[in-house]
């Protein structure tokens, strides 16, 4: 049976800690763990913790780390740099299946056709955490703070394989599956706003060798491109390495 699983980010082998009033009172009231009874701890950068109840309070759980696992992080990291949306509830709805699914790392984008640019870097924060909970990882995203589209080239200069999905008519579009089939490591995706990228910035992308690609044959909202992508970046990975086996 698996032990409950809580994220804490101060993980320290064979210290005590004290959570936080929220995992505390789930512990405690909801799950209602005593004294003895053993827990799962991640912080989300690899650590796998076990722990022991020492004083089951509500509030302030005390808790002993008894042994750690370290995990390392994915081989092949997946990213995906996806424009806000006007609607943040569609936005972290798409952050929460991206963790759930392994992507390694998200990049808010500022577009032109970006219409809402206010950022709640902190609950996007404890959706991401949710959602690496939920899915039982030890490795949760990392979401950077947004960029203008303008700015993130030179950041994503580092990814071997750079992506581009718009919904412009395209002779030298593809589809992703297959390019990600072909491809090395280190697979970046952009998705862009509603109302798709600009025709400068699919042009400035693709003079930057990134390759244009379609997600399929029906126009998606943003945030279902995102996890479009997110599926096929994963899915991608395990059957180049089936392949390889």
């Amino acid at each position: 049976m698996n032990l409950p699983f809580f994220f804490n980010e101060h993980i320290v082998d064979h210290a005590e800690l004290l959570l936080d009033e929220d995992n505390s009172r789930h512990i405690v009231s909801v799950l209602r763990m005593e004294a003895g009874e053993e827990m799962h701890l991640t912080n989300g950068k690899g650590v796998l913790a076990t722990a022991v109840i020492a004083e089951p309070h509500k509030k302030k759980c005390r808790v002993t780390i008894t042994g750690i696992e370290r995990f390392p992080p994915a081989a092949r990291r997946t990213a995906i740099g996806i424009s806000l949306l006007k609607n943040p509830v569609r936005f972290e709805w798409f952050l929460e299946k991206a963790a759930e699914l392994g992507i390694a790392e998200i990049f808010p984008l500022l577009c032109a056709r970006t219409e809402k640019q206010h950022f709640r870097q902190q609950r996007m924060q404890n959706v991401l955490v949710s959602a690496l909970l939920q899915s039982r990882q030890t490795w949760m995203p990392v979401l950077y703070e947004p960029m203008t589209l303008e700015k993130s080239w030179t950041h994503f200069e580092a990814y071997q394989q750079r992506f581009i999905a718009h919904c412009e008519t395209d002779p030298n579009k593809r589809d992703l599956m297959q390019e990600l089939l072909a491809g090395a490591a280190l697979p970046l995706v952009l998705i862009g706003p509603e109302g798709d990228f600009s025709p400068a910035e699919i042009t400035s992308a693709i003079e930057r060798r990134y390759k244009p690609v379609s997600l399929g044959t029906t126009r998606l909202r943003t945030e279902t491109a995102g996890i479009t992508a997110a599926v096929l970046l994963q899915l991608g990975g395990v059957a180049k390495k089936s392949s390889k086996s």
